[in-house]
């Protein structure tokens, strides 16, 4: 069981900021009712601009609760979009793989990067939730659906199943004090969806944001970005994608249609689609482009007869699953669920 998780800021540093204050508070008293303690390291609480200007001090706090005997779980605040640049103070001198432990890695959204990275170094992490979106959810506790899987990640530390959940959310459009309590629009969810190929496949997930993956080969965001992940090998060979299931998942910038077909022929340009067992796909923030976003992934992948399963509750859409890297899942679409070996 988790008894010590440290909070570390890869990406912003908005945790530090005085107006989240009163999230951090809430958030604090939830994981202490689990009866966990909680640490925040060094750097995690220094502000948006001073992080911004050092990700060497993230690195730090990265590789600090790596070596923390009193850490069971790292869990990020939050995503951002420049945790790349934190790649220079993690690989050179192998600093990130000699750090590497067997503790609990929890994030997701711009966190996909820190994911390769781990990935990277031999190191399984955990996909889909974090302590300011999730923990410090506004509603009067966690969503349901979100809390069973944290729960169940502390409590076990690890993920045996996913089904879908009964209800997904319209996102939360102001987050200061006069939202606490206020519950979500709720709306009844579809489950799984499979759009092509077999209705049972099997493979150890990887992936993650589809705005932070598209970002590491196109420089609009950051023009350094693309080099920098070719030079530390950031996103996994080919060899590495054998087999292996392909999870994608869109964030709050609502990634238009256009935008969504350049990312995928993107990847498609790796030679990936030929060599992974298949696409599990979240579901879109607010439902946007679902359709659209269901499509593409159909066409893209057509040549290849993947199995596609969309509508999973991970990622920015609400509420929210956990997904375990370097396990084996087995998908079955009939059933609905997503066992993991």
């Amino acid at each position: 069981m988790i008894k010590n998780i440290s909070i570390v800021s890869l990406s912003s540093g908005i945790l530090g900021e005085d107006f989240v204050k009163f999230e951090r508070d809430i958030g604090l008293k939830r994981l202490g009712d689990m009866g966990v303690r909680v640490k925040f390291m060094p750097n995690s609480l220094r502000g948006v601009e001073y992080l911004k200007e050092h990700p060497e001090k993230r690195a730090e706090d990265l590789l600090e609760a790596l070596g923390d005997s009193d850490t069971d779980m790292i869990l990020c605040a939050i995503g951002g979009d420049d945790t790349y640049r934190l790649a220079p103070y993690l690989f050179e001198n192998d600093a990130l793989k000699n750090a590497v432990s067997d503790k609990i890695f929890l994030g997701f959204s711009d966190t996909t990067l820190n994911h390769f990275m781990l990935h990277k170094v031999g190191m399984n992490t955990f996909y889909g939730q974090a302590f300011l979106p999730d923990i410090c959810e506004l509603s009067c506790d966690m969503l349901p659906y979100t809390q069973k899987f944290f729960r169940e990640l502390i409590n076990t530390e690890t993920i045996k199943q996913i089904t879908p959940s009964g209800t997904w959310y319209e996102s939360r459009e102001k987050f200061d004090e006069s939202q606490v309590g206020v519950p979500l629009k709720e709306h009844k969810n579809s489950g799984f969806e499979l759009i092509s190929g077999k209705a049972q496949f099997s493979g150890k997930i990887l992936g993650g944001c589809i705005d932070s993956i598209y970002d590491m080969f196109d420089s609009e965001r950051y023009e350094d970005m693309p080099a920098v992940c070719e030079k530390y090998g950031l996103f996994p060979s080919l060899d590495d994608w054998k087999d292996k299931i392909l999870l994608l998942e869109s964030s709050e910038e609502l990634m238009p249609p256009e935008k969504y077909a350049k990312a995928l022929d993107y990847l498609k340009s790796t030679g990936m689609f030929g060599v992974i067992s298949g696409i599990i796909a979240g579901k879109p923030m607010n439902g946007k482009y679902h359709d659209e976003y269901k499509r593409l992934l159909a066409e893209k992948t057509a040549e290849y007869e993947l199995p596609v399963l969309c509508n999973i509750n991970i990622g920015h859409a609400l509420p929210r699953c956990i997904i375990p890297f370097g396990v084996t899942a087995e998908v079955d679409a009939e059933k609905q669920t997503i066992t993991f070996v």
